[in-house]
């Protein structure tokens, strides 16, 4: 049958172009793969962690061209000054224009049909999560799953992992700089199923207490859920020491990778990380789209968390089957365009090295730091800059987080404020909410210049030196 589909095929269609075969993707290329340069990239396999003497330079003013939202102007012609790149990054060119060409060359929905559009969109989504895989270290695709991003990944973990495997006493270990996305679900889950939840006691600056492993983990301890990065303090766990602690214990370990993992390289093989999730509209990617590693072992004895189209084998009057990973949990229609888009910020963000990535945005904030623990009335949260990434939170005196928000967005400065989804962080602190600056590959030192000045500006009006 096959045979004969690709005789009548071949009989009734045109010969295709050169330029027709490109366009179409066909013999597995991933069509229209632009490097940063703007030449046809390769389909080698680049390696999945970046090289260590990347001795590159970030070219600052080659990257914010590619950021168009970076370069309005607001009313008066005042520039834009956008620190709020933990919240949510701002997205290059490349992955709008990667997002628009599924939309506009050849949307369709994947994996239900053969014509070109469907089967083209199946491929360019294979190849994101190929792109994902190599990006992350996983051994295979099929241990990448699309999610809308990171609070759904942890969610499926807490509910097909830990409905079916936490037992009445079982002990899952937390902390308090965890955001809320890594604390409610095991929360719940844990008041569902009887277990307890541990967690583990922070240091004055905002670390974890890695002496008081011992005080929280015991052989009741089935799984460590930890951030790779706090989204407030900056903080940066020493992940081979938490992992080492909670193996030695018999437990799993998840990593809440949603800020760290735009800002440096993650390894889950070599870390021995048993899931991790994170969001691409983070890592300059699209809003809605994420992904979900878990070990190959794992996941295969998990349940499915949300049942429908596309996560099952078979369906009968009787009961049902489930699909092979990864589709066994991605019950119906995906994001289709802000995945493929996804792959492509993965590209865009390797094409220029995390190692010049990460050495801008350190220099940055230690620019930052230096600068703002000279204005008056200023408290920084958390470690010093060896010990965090570029995320800084602070308060003036005792004006309002929102007040200074809005004071210094007047000005075009860009911050978030609030509890930033940490209550149980900012009681620890002592405050109801703290400003937040936090970084991207795209900020420069003039950016934290005019944040500085702004604050000083926020001083004046409310006569603060007075």
């Amino acid at each position: 049958m096959v045979e004969r589909i690709k005789v009548i095929a071949q009989a009734n269609l045109a010969p295709l172009s050169k330029d027709r075969i490109e366009s179409l993707g066909v013999n597995g290329q991933s069509p229209n793969k632009v490097s940063l340069q703007g030449k046809a990239g390769s389909q080698t396999e680049k390696p999945s962690l970046p090289v260590a003497d990347d001795t590159r330079v970030l070219d600052i003013e080659a990257v914010r061209a590619q950021f168009p939202a970076l370069h309005h102007k607001l009313e008066g012609g005042v520039p834009v000054t956008f620190l709020d790149s933990a919240s949510s990054a701002q997205k290059p060119q490349c992955v709008i224009d990667k997002e628009r060409e599924v939309y506009e060359q050849y949307y369709a929905n994947a994996y239900r049909g053969v014509y070109r559009y469907g089967d083209r969109v199946s491929r360019e989504l294979e190849h994101s999560r190929e792109q994902i895989r190599q990006f992350i270290g996983a051994a295979s695709t099929d241990e990448v799953v699309f999610t809308s991003g990171t609070t759904a990944g942890i969610n499926l973990v807490a509910n097909a992992w830990g409905r079916k495997f936490l037992k009445a006493g079982d002990e899952v270990v937390l902390n308090e700089m965890e955001h809320h996305a890594n604390i409610v679900p095991w929360q719940w889950v844990a008041q569902q199923m009887g277990a307890v939840i541990r967690y583990w006691p922070l240091t004055t600056d905002g670390q974890l207490d890695i002496d008081a492993a011992d005080q929280v983990m015991s052989e009741k301890t089935k799984l460590v859920a930890v951030t790779g990065m706090s989204n407030v303090l900056g903080t940066v766990p020493p992940l081979a020491e938490v992992i080492s602690k909670a193996k030695a214990v018999g437990a799993l370990v998840l990593v809440d990778g949603a800020q760290s993992v735009p800002h440096m390289p993650t390894h889950v093989a070599n870390d021995h990380i048993d899931f991790l999730a994170f969001s691409g509209h983070k890592l300059y990617g699209p809003s809605g789209i994420g992904a979900l590693y878990g070990r190959r072992e794992l996941l295969d004895v998990m349940d499915p968390f949300l049942c429908g189209g596309h996560m099952i084998d078979r369906v009968s009057t009787d009961g049902f089957t489930v699909a092979h990973l990864p589709a066994k949990f991605e019950a119906g229609t995906l994001p289709i365009a802000q995945a493929i888009a996804l792959g492509r910020a993965i590209e865009f963000v390797t094409d220029l090295g995390f190692c010049p990535i990460h050495r801008h945005e350190q220099s940055v904030l230690r620019h930052a730091w230096d600068r703002l623990k000279k204005v008056p009335g200023l408290t920084i949260y958390g470690p010093g800059t060896s010990q965090r990434g570029a995320i800084i939170s602070f308060t003036l005196e005792d004006v309002a987080a929102q007040d200074v928000a809005q004071l210094l967005d007047l000005k075009g400065v860009f911050v978030r404020h609030g509890h930033h989804c940490t209550m149980p962080l900012h009681e620890r602190l002592g405050v109801p909410a703290t400003v937040r600056a936090s970084f991207g590959m795209y900020n420069t030192k003039d950016d934290v210049d005019v944040l500085v000045d702004a604050l000083h500006f926020v001083r004046e009006e409310l006569k603060l030196d007075s």
